[in-house]
């Protein structure tokens, strides 16, 4: 008996030193701090959209721009989103609109949870050809004169483009080539307008005038994805 009354004293004293040295280190700012909610979210966060019939990920253009902007931003930490959809080629297909729309949709949903999710993360927003398109469309103000609003994700609140740090664009189909397609002209949103980059290779008949096929593939090789990763890293 003797001994199970020793034990429940030392007991006492411990839980009592515990308290209170709990008590101390509360009131001197010592106590452990929790973990982050926001300890996995990256610095830098890339959501791309690939171009027309490239395999699901974020392409080779994507790649060569991945590639460059890990060189240009330091020691940040950097996630890749690629943008979910079907890239199709089939333009004249009624099947080919809502694969379109499903990447504006994926892409801006992406966008909108990183902003509630790691607030301090600096979204980037970038594409290649129809990605472009897709990319451009996210940051459209309002939905393109035309379009039935129920048939389209609604614009991005204007609070979220203080997320997004840059817009890239490479080879954007000019309004000429969308024309073609029926397709609404692509409008940059105004809150974006400063921080998007559209870049179009000399030739391009995607996004500009010229008449070579391979001019729009060369912005991997011709230096642009290495000028849109600076013009990201300016801007974060």
């Amino acid at each position: 008996m003797d001994v199970v009354k020793l034990i429940m004293k030392r007991m006492g004293r411990v839980a009592t030193a515990v308290g209170i040295g709990a008590l101390l280190a509360g009131g001197l700012g010592l106590s452990t701090p929790a973990p982050s909610a926001n300890a996995d979210c990256p610095d830098v966060d890339l959501v791309f959209a690939r171009g027309t019939s490239e395999p699901p990920g974020v392409g080779g253009i994507g790649g060569s721009f991945v590639d460059a902007l890990r060189g240009a931003i330091g020691g940040r930490s950097l996630a890749v989103y690629p943008v979910n959809y079907q890239a199709s080629s089939d333009f004249g297909s009624p099947d080919f609109v809502p694969t379109f729309i499903d990447g504006i949709r994926d892409a801006s949903s992406h966008i909108e949870s990183m902003a509630a999710s790691c607030p301090k993360t600096r979204e980037v927003l970038g594409g290649f050809s129809q990605g472009a398109a897709v990319a451009g469309f996210v940051t459209s103000s309002a939905v393109p004169k035309g379009v039935p609003v129920s048939s389209v994700p609604a614009p991005m609140a204007p609070d979220i483009a203080n997320h997004v740090a840059a817009v890239t664009l490479f080879g954007t189909p000019s309004d000429q080539f969308l024309e073609k397609y029926g397709a609404p002209d692509i409008a940059i949103g105004p809150l974006y307008q400063s921080k998007t980059l559209q870049l179009c290779a000399p030739g391009d008949p995607i996004c500009g005038g010229g008449a070579d096929p391979a001019a729009h593939a060369s912005y991997g090789m011709n230096g642009m994805t290495n000028q849109a990763a600076n013009f990201v890293a300016s801007h974060l």
